[in-house]
Formats: structure tokens, sequence, C-alpha cells
């Protein structure tokens, strides 16, 4: 009788998390993300000049109001717009936890100082303002 009681639970567990996943991936269409979340669409690099590696990324965001798609410890992320608006790209932490951040002079990015003394440059183009 006990074991059967236990059948019966884990039966309607499952059930259960069935018609959760089935109820959340009829909200989510295939394709569409979660709001405050991001995924990288494309990521280009080009190593042909030496000592030096340019890349290209693109993302996709789902940001929730009064958020906009930043950077946030090398990944893209949804960051407050202000921050955006007001170029103070360093609030949105977009280096790793050992890399110092730094503004452009001109603020069109940051750099990432990493404690060897090696310099990572992000630039944000014109079209994603």
């Amino acid at each position: 009788m006990q074991l059967l009681r236990v059948a019966w639970a884990l039966t309607g567990a499952a059930i259960c998390c069935f018609l959760i996943l089935l109820i959340h991936s009829r909200l989510l269409k295939e394709g569409q993300l979660a709001a405050g979340t991001c995924e990288i669409v494309t990521l280009d690099r080009d190593s042909s000049q030496p000592r030096r590696t340019i890349a290209r990324q693109t993302a996709r965001c789902a940001c929730k109001k009064g958020q906009i798609a930043g950077t946030t410890r090398a990944r893209p992320a949804c960051v407050d717009a202000g921050i955006v608006r007001k170029k103070q790209w360093c609030e949105m932490v977009p280096c790793l936890e050992d890399e110092g951040c730094d503004l452009l002079v001109n603020k069109s990015g940051w750099t990432c100082t990493q404690p060897g003394g090696r310099v990572k440059t992000t630039t944000v183009s014109s079209a994603a303002l």
C-alpha cells in the first residue's frame, strides 16, 4: 500500500513537471528570449595583424523596462539604460574580476587592463547607440 502511494506521488510529480514545461514552451515561442537575458548572435575574429586580434560581436537581448543591451563581466547582458545614455561604460562592470576598467578619452568605449599589463580595448559602434 505504501509503495502504491509513492508510485502515485511520483507519477503526479512527473505529470506536473511535464505540464510546467509544456506551458513554459508555449509562452516562450521558439527563438524568443526570456526577459532580462541575452545571446550572442555573431562573433567574428580577425587576427591578420601581428599582436592584435579584432573581434566583432553582435548580441540579441530581451531586456526589461529601463534596461538596454550592454556588457557585464565580458558577456552580453541587460544593463541600466542610463549607463549607456551617459556613456559611463565602466559602471556596467564590463571587465573580468581581475581586470581594471578605464573609459576611453572620447567615451567611445573602455579598456580592460589585466594584471600582467595586457589591455583589451572595446569600442561601441554608433549604430548601437
